[in-house]
């Protein structure tokens, strides 16, 4: 056999099609205010990678600065020229916007690049990230009506692209499931909002069951709250053991998660991890994962995790802040995790400390700080608790056991009526030992 007829019988009989799909180039477009509560070159970073979390690669950005974006084009249209010219140079497939676009900017911006690149912003990005990583039932409801309720002001000609070949699949086509943004009118839209949202409401009377049952327990609820990718869920796996999902993107889980645990004086309590918060969060994304929220909002104790590597943690801080208050949950005591401690240095491992003395600074990958963070939430509880003198009837034992689960038992005595205990409680489990008080 020659060298030919081997290299000939090597060769596929069929050529192979590859079935990945190409990833997406991207222009992204910011302005630079004066004042800005956001710095735009660390927006824009965040920006890039929320584009390479929904699959897009970043080649190029445009910025301009202004006072105000422009009405028309948000930016400048001498700068809209030159974004168009950069996207033809640079083969890009699709240009991100940092802020939310009007439907009249948006407009505007298509018929001034080219007809074959997409154009969206911030907030559309973000629901296409959210429709890729919702799984539960719940959480794909809240992220339709998001994406409807972003889509109903923009019918009229915002979607015309859709009915194009050049839209295809990627980054911000994953709109209505996959359907015809040009077949739906703004009345099928309005129907399909209100089907949704009857849909959610009886979600939510059934976790609202749920939340109820947890309060009957007299459980203290002690819930994760942070910015996207700050560690929450890989905090919430070192904590208690489990195995929920976790990786190093953006929105890497949106559906919350609740464990069981134990803390190291035998009392038992639930830990929630909930959807991650970032800059410029979506209005309709917030209103839509109320539900999800609340599991923050009716919590006892919220651990604010922080990722301390990242050099935008100050602003990440206040958007969780920002967050936290416009769910209502800004009063519910709090303790700051400082997260991800190994990656910092000595220097800034002492700067940190200098600054917030009061945190917690821990590690999920080398487990360094969760036993102090547990000693805090114990601490933390125990804060806002009230002392009880009881004596338990030997007829009411049941009653005993609820105390060690539930309580901080100070002390414990025998005696010849009943188990004489000193309790920590919560506030609300007063009413559980009434009747049982010796003041």
């Amino acid at each position: 056999m020659t060298a030919n007829s081997l290299t000939d019988e090597k060769k596929p009989r069929f050529p192979l099609i590859s079935t990945e799909e190409p990833v997406e180039r991207a222009l992204l477009v910011g302005i630079d205010r004066p004042g800005a509560q956001w710095d735009m070159n660390a927006s824009l970073a965040e920006l890039s990678r929320l584009a390479h979390t929904a699959g897009a690669v970043t080649v190029a950005t445009a910025t301009q600065r202004l006072r105000t974006p422009n009405p028309a084009t948000y930016v400048g249209s001498g700068k809209v020229a030159e974004i168009a010219e950069a996207a033809h140079e640079q083969d890009v497939d699709i240009i991100i916007f940092d802020d939310e676009l009007t439907p009249s900017q948006q407009s505007n911006l298509e018929h001034s690049v080219d007809r074959d690149i997409k154009v969206i912003d911030r907030t559309a990005l973000i629901l296409d990230i959210f429709a890729m990583r919702a799984k539960s039932k719940e959480g794909k409801l809240q992220v339709r009506l998001a994406q409807n309720e972003y889509l109903y002001p923009r019918l009229r000609g915002m979607w015309a692209h859709l009915a194009s070949n050049r839209m295809g699949g990627g980054v911000g086509s994953r709109f209505g499931e996959g359907e015809s943004q040009l077949e739906v009118d703004r009345r099928m839209v309005r129907n399909r909002i209100t089907s949704i949202k009857r849909e959610l409401a009886r979600l939510e009377s059934v976790r609202q069951t749920q939340r109820e049952g947890r309060k009957r327990s007299d459980v203290i609820r002690v819930s994760l709250a942070g910015y996207t990718n700050a560690g929450k869920s890989s905090l919430l796996n070192a904590l208690s053991g489990s195995e929920a999902y976790s990786d190093d993107l953006l929105f890497a889980t949106l559906d919350s998660t609740t464990r069981a645990l134990t803390l190291p004086q035998g009392r038992k309590i639930t830990l929630t991890d909930t959807v991650g918060f970032i800059q410029k969060l979506p209005t309709t994304l917030i209103e839509a994962f109320k539900s999800t929220l609340d599991e923050i909002s009716e919590s006892d104790l919220i651990l604010h995790v922080v990722d301390a590597s990242d050099a935008g943690f100050d602003a990440h801080m206040r958007s969780v802040t920002e967050t936290l208050g416009q769910i209502g949950a800004h009063e519910i005591p709090s303790v700051l995790v400082m997260n991800k401690s190994d990656l910092l240095d000595d220097d800034q491992a002492r700067a940190f400390k200098k600054r917030f003395p009061d945190a917690i600074f821990t590690s999920s990958s080398t487990g360094a700080g969760l036993d102090e963070l547990l000693e805090r939430i114990q601490l933390s509880i125990s804060a806002t608790e009230v002392t009880l003198d009881v004596i338990i009837p030997y007829a009411k034992t049941g009653l005993a056991a609820k105390a060690h689960e539930s309580c901080s038992v100070l002390s414990e005595r025998y005696e010849e009526g009943g188990i004489r205990m000193t309790l920590r409680c919560p506030e609300r489990m007063k009413g559980l030992f009434a009747g049982f008080t010796t003041a």
